[in-house]
């Protein structure tokens, strides 16, 4: 039996997100940004990256420890390349200086073809896709990379977890030929955090081979779970390496070190890159039997799903059906226990309490 939702309105949900980030500091134009995103999220189904993942990451690392100062300044530092920015974040809210990346990296896209932001000294962004996937619905291609906030994975043929999540995103203008773009997004681990937290809040198993207890030993209690396992064995190692890897290329420190604040001399803050490429500048204009591009991105990807494989699944199509759910029913679709916590969230911050018997059931 699929589990029951609730519909709650998108105006209220933002209000009492945008009160919350209010009540631990941040001005207004930041928990407004981190009201957007945390709906955008829920709206495309990512139930591991709401508002609840976002507010809770802030109260362990963010304003509720060093990693987050409300109202900081975005610095950009000078360099040599026309298409490349590089910015000193000063730990601003994660979700403000992603939206801010993400659109300059389009300003700079439109101008040379492509364009790239680097972020030092940043906080946790939350689901990289969402940033690609607003890229590409306006037609651009984009790429996303962080260092998550800890080091929570095993290497592989290791114990110890020295790795963050660190998740990858993409993001393909498709919107025209599929009705929505495709978005490859996933953390290197074989499941998030934020889904082992998910499925301990509400009761589920962990799939095997995902996680490892305190001693090191596989297990599929999402409670007892204190590190977790790449996907892919070394595949999904060597994709969690790039992150580190363009994070120690940026100014990030040592990924046992992040978000675990000491007055030691090291950096403990996160990293992002974020690159955006035009379709334009991509183009040979030479393409099979006089298609345009559009014409024959359409064509590839109808050639990769065709042959029998009709029931094939692309990438962004879940987030895509969830939006559709959510604009059928008019408004962002939470459970039970997601409408408990927000109630909670709202006596945390002086705000109306939630009921359950104050929404409508999902259809």
């Amino acid at each position: 039996m699929s589990e029951q939702f609730f519909v709650v309105p998108e105006a209220k949900h933002n209000a009492l997100v945008e009160a919350a980030y209010q009540h631990r500091g941040f001005d207004a134009e930041e928990a407004a940004a981190a009201a957007r995103f945390s709906a955008y999220a829920s709206r495309h189904g990512i139930r591991t990256h709401n508002a609840l993942k976002a507010l809770h990451l802030d109260h362990l690392f963010g304003s509720g420890s060093q990693g987050c100062k409300p109202s900081a300044k975005i610095e950009v530092i000078s360099n040599r390349f026309k298409a490349s920015e590089v910015w000193n974040a000063n730990r601003k809210l994660g979700q403000a200086t992603g939206y801010a990346a993400i659109e300059r990296a389009i300003e700079l896209a439109d101008e040379y073809g492509v364009g790239q932001v680097s972020v030092d000294n940043a906080f946790h962004y939350l689901w990289g896709g969402g940033y690609v996937m607003e890229a590409a619905k306006r037609g651009y291609i984009a790429y996303t990379n962080c260092t998550a906030a800890l080091a929570e994975v095993v290497p592989f043929k290791g114990k110890f977890p020295t790795l963050g999540t660190n998740p990858h995103s993409w993001g393909f203008p498709t919107a025209e030929t599929l009705g929505y773009p495709i978005v490859i997004d996933w953390a290197t681990s074989v499941v998030a955090m934020g889904r082992v937290q998910q499925f301990a809040r509400e009761g589920v198993q962990l799939p095997e081979n995902a996680a490892v207890d305190a001693e090191g030993n596989p297990t599929t209690d999402p409670k007892a779970a204190k590190a977790l396992l790449p996907f892919g064995a070394h595949k999904g190692y060597g994709l969690s390496l790039i992150n580190e890897l363009f994070g120690g290329l940026i100014g990030g420190s040592l990924p046992t070190l992040r978000s675990r604040w000491a007055e030691d001399g090291e950096k403990h803050s996160c990293a992002f890159y974020f690159q955006v490429v035009h379709p334009d500048a991509l183009s040979s204009g030479n393409f099979s039997q006089g298609r345009s591009q559009a014409e024959n991105l359409h064509a590839v990807i109808q050639d990769v799903i065709g042959h029998g494989n009709e029931n094939a699944i692309l990438p962004g199509q879940f987030e895509a059906e969830a939006a559709k759910r959510c604009d059928a029913n008019g408004g962002l679709l939470f459970s039970a226990a997601e409408v408990e916590a927000f109630s909670e969230l709202a006596a945390e911050c002086g705000e109306d309490s939630w009921s359950l018997d104050s929404f409508s059931p999902a259809k």
